[in-house]
C-alpha cells in the first residue's frame, strides 16, 4: 500500500485498526490458554495422569511447535479462516500444556503475576507503539540473546545450576520487555504493507497476534519463577 496516497490522520486510523485486530485476537489467545489451562488443573488425578503419560506431555510440546512452524511458513498461501484456526489451535494445545503452572503454584500468585505481567507488557507496548525511536537495531540483538538464553537453558537442563537458572530467568525476563516493544512497533509498521481490509491484512493480525502472545506468555512464566509461590 503506498503511504502516500492517505494523509497522516488516516494512516494513523489505519494503524489503530490494525492494532486493534491484533490485540483482539491476541486477548482472545490468551482468554484460551488460561481457561483450558484452569480447567484441565481442576480435574481430579491430572497430576499423576500428567507422571504417568510424559510422552503425550512432550506430544503436546511438539504439536505447539509444529503448529507455530506451519503458520508462519505457510501463512501467505493460507486463507485468514484457516490461519485463526491454527491460532485458536495453538492457544488452546498451549492451555494443556500449561495446566502443569497451575498444579505447582498457588492460584493467589499466579493471578498476581499475571497482572504485574500483563501491566509490563501494556507499558512496554504503549512505547513501541507510541515512541519515535526506531527499534529495529533491537531486533537483532534481542534475536541473538534469545538464542544464547535456549542454548543455556538446554545446558542448564543437564547440569542443574541454580545460579546459571536464575541469570537466564533475569536475563529472559529483560529480553521479552524489549521484545515486546520491538514487536509492537514492527506490528504497527506492518498495518500499512497491506490493502486496509483484506485477506492479507487479517493474515497480517494473526500474525501479529501470535507474536505478542508469545512474548506476553514467556515473561509471564518467566516473573512466575521470581514471583510465584510453589504449593
Amino acid at each position: 500500500m503506498e503511504l502516500r496516497n492517505y494523509t497522516s490522520e488516516q494512516v494513523q486510523t489505519i494503524q489503530a485498526a490494525f492494532m486493534s485486530k491484533v490485540y483482539t485476537w491476541m486477548s482472545g489467545g490468551l482468554a484460551i490458554t488460561g481457561l483450558i489451562a484452569m480447567y484441565v488443573a481442576s480435574i481430579e488425578g491430572i497430576e499423576l495422569m500428567i507422571k504417568e503419560n510424559m510422552m503425550m506431555f512432550y506430544g503436546l510440546i511438539i504439536g505447539e511447535i509444529f503448529l507455530v512452524g506451519y503458520l508462519i511458513v505457510r501463512i501467505q498461501k493460507m486463507s485468514a479462516q484457516l490461519a485463526g484456526t491454527i491460532f485458536t489451535g495453538y492457544a488452546a494445545l498451549n492451555g494443556l500444556t500449561l495446566s502443569v503452572v497451575f498444579l505447582a503454584y498457588t492460584s493467589a500468585s499466579i493471578a498476581s503475576t499475571f497482572f504485574v505481567t500483563a501491566g509490563t507488557f501494556a507499558i512496554m507496548s504503549i512505547y513501541g507503539y507510541y515512541t519515535k525511536k526506531d527499534l529495529t537495531s533491537w531486533g537483532s540483538l534481542l534475536f541473538m540473546a534469545l538464542i544464547g538464553i535456549i542454548i543455556a537453558s538446554v545446558v542448564n537442563f543437564f547440569m542443574q545450576s541454580e545460579m546459571m537458572y536464575w541469570l537466564i530467568t533475569y536475563a529472559g525476563i529483560f529480553i521479552f520487555v524489549g521484545l515486546t516493544a520491538y514487536d509492537t512497533q514492527k506490528i504497527k509498521r506492518m498495518s500499512t504493507a497491506t490493502e486496509f481490509g483484506s485477506e492479507e491484512e487479517s493474515k497480517g493480525a494473526i500474525i501479529g497476534a501470535l507474536m505478542l502472545y508469545l512474548d506476553f506468555i514467556n515473561l509471564f512464566l518467566l516473573l512466575l519463577r521470581i514471583l510465584g509461590d510453589r504449593k
